[in-house]
C-alpha cells in the first residue's frame, strides 16, 4: 500500500517525537512492504512565526489532500511566549480548532490502558491498579458548548459572559454510530455519558443514543451522569470500555483518564471525520520546558502512528506489531524520564527519546 501522510511536527517536542514515529512507520513499511510518503506543514507557534497566522490556507489545503495527518504538539509556555499576547484567533490553538473543523474531525478517540509494567505508576488505589484498565473516549469534537455563540456584555453596569451548548440531532448520531462501531471490535460495551437530568441538549443526546443502539443489539448500552463518572474513572476504571459522551465532557473526562494511566507520555488520540481519513496526535502538550534535550517520550506519537495505520489504512496486522513492540520494551524495562519509577532506577534501562524510537523500531516483526 502507498500511504500519502501530511506530517505536522509542530512546536515544543513536537518536531522530536513526530521524527520518532516516523522511523517506526518506516521500519514497518520495510518488513510488511509498504511505502509512506510525507508532507511537512506548519502549524501553531511555528506557523505565527514564520506566516503571521497559526494555520495558512495552503497547510489546510495540504492536509486535505492528504490519507492522514499525523501531529507531534502545538504551543508554548502560555505566560512567558509572545504567542499568547496575541488575540485569541491568532494563537496556536486556534489553527488546530480551525483545522478540526476544516476537515470535519468531530470524533476523538482518546485510549486509556495501563499497562502491567506501568502499575506502579498510576496513582489509584493498588486494588484498582490491580485490576487494570483498557478504555477509549469518544468524544464529540466539533459541537456543544466549544462551538457555540458566545460573548460578553456590560447589563446595568456589570459584565455578563454567555456560551451557547448546541447540538443538532445529526451531530449526536454519526459520534454515537462511531462508538458502537468501535465497541464492536472491542469488548462490545458502550457507557454514554451526559448530564440529563439538567439539560436538555443531554436529554437529546441520551434519546439518540438510544435510536442508534437497536441498530447494535449485540453491544450493551448504559447510561452514566457525568458526575458519577468522573468518580467511577477513579473508583473502578475497569468498568469501562467505551465511553461516549460530548465535547466539554470529554475534554474532562479524557483527561483524568489520561492522567489513572501514570504517565500522559503513554497516550494516543484520533480525530476523525465520516471516511477513512483521521487527524493522529499524542494527548500531551508540547512540553516546552523540555524542547530539544531529547528526552520526551515518543510512545504516545508512536501508538498515535499505530491508530492510523488501523483506522485511516485497514492495517490492523501492523497496528498491532507497533503496539506488541511499544509493550516488549516496557517489559524488557526501558523506560524514559516520564515513567522512570523514583528510587527504582537501579532496575531499569533510561533512555532518550531518539533511543526509544530505536528500540521500538527494532522489534517490528512480521505477525
Amino acid at each position: 500500500m502507498k500511504m500519502n501522510v501530511t506530517c505536522i511536527p509542530g512546536d515544543g517536542i513536537g518536531p522530536e517525537i513526530v521524527a520518532e514515529a516516523k522511523k517506526v512507520l518506516d521500519k514497518v513499511c520495510q518488513v510488511y512492504g509498504h511505502e509512506i510518503v510525507y508532507k511537512d506543514i506548519l502549524m501553531g507557534g511555528c506557523s505565527i512565526d514564520a506566516c503571521g497566522e497559526p494555520l495558512t490556507d495552503q497547510a489546510i489545503s495540504d492536509a486535505k489532500a492528504a490519507d492522514a495527518v499525523l501531529m507531534g504538539s502545538i504551543g508554548g509556555n502560555t505566560t512567558t511566549s509572545p504567542w499568547y499576547k496575541l488575540p485569541p484567533n491568532k494563537r496556536p490553538e486556534a489553527g488546530l480548532l480551525r483545522l478540526r473543523k476544516e476537515l470535519n474531525l468531530f470524533a476523538n478517540l482518546r485510549p486509556a490502558l495501563l499497562y502491567p509494567e506501568l502499575k506502579d505508576a498510576c496513582p489509584l488505589k493498588e486494588e484498582a491498579a490491580d485490576k487494570g484498565f483498557d478504555m477509549l473516549i469518544m468524544r464529540e469534537l466539533t459541537g456543544g458548548l466549544y462551538f457555540g455563540d458566545r460573548q460578553t456584555v456590560s447589563v446595568d453596569g456589570e459584565l455578563v459572559a454567555t456560551d451557547t451548548l448546541v447540538y443538532k440531532e445529526s451531530e449526536i448520531r454519526r459520534i454515537a454510530i462511531k462508538a458502537f462501531d468501535v465497541a464492536r471490535k472491542r469488548r462490545k460495551s458502550v457507557i454514554s455519558v451526559d448530564k440529563a437530568n439538567v439539560l436538555d441538549s443531554s436529554r437529546l443526546w441520551r434519546k439518540v443514543v438510544e435510536e442508534v443502539a437497536l441498530d447494535y443489539p449485540d453491544v450493551k448500552l448504559e447510561h452514566m451522569l457525568v458526575d458519577n463518572c468522573a468518580m467511577q474513572l477513579v473508583k473502578e476504571p475497569s468498568q469501562f470500555d467505551v465511553v461516549l459522551t460530548e465535547n466539554m465532557f470529554g475534554d474532562i473526562l479524557s483527561d483524568e483518564a489520561s492522567m489513572i494511566t501514570g504517565s500522559i507520555g503513554m497516550l494516543a488520540s484520533a480525530s476523525l471525520n465520516d471516511t477513512s481519513f483521521g487527524l493522529y496526535e499524542p494527548s500531551h502538550g508540547s512540553a516546552p520546558d523540555i524542547a530539544g534535550q531529547n528526552i520526551a517520550n515518543p510512545i504516545a506519537t508512536i501508538l498515535s502512528a499505530a491508530m492510523m495505520l488501523r483506522f485511516s489504512f485497514n492495517l490492523d496486522k501492523e497496528a498491532d506489531a507497533i503496539e506488541n513492540a511499544v509493550k516488549e520494551i516496557l517489559r524488557d524495562g526501558y523506560r524514559s524520564v516520564d515513567i522512570m519509577p523514583k528510587g527504582q532506577e537501579d532496575k531499569f534501562t533510561k533512555t532518550s527519546c531518539s533511543q526509544m524510537g530505536d528500540l521500538i523500531a527494532g522489534r517490528i516483526t512480521s505477525c
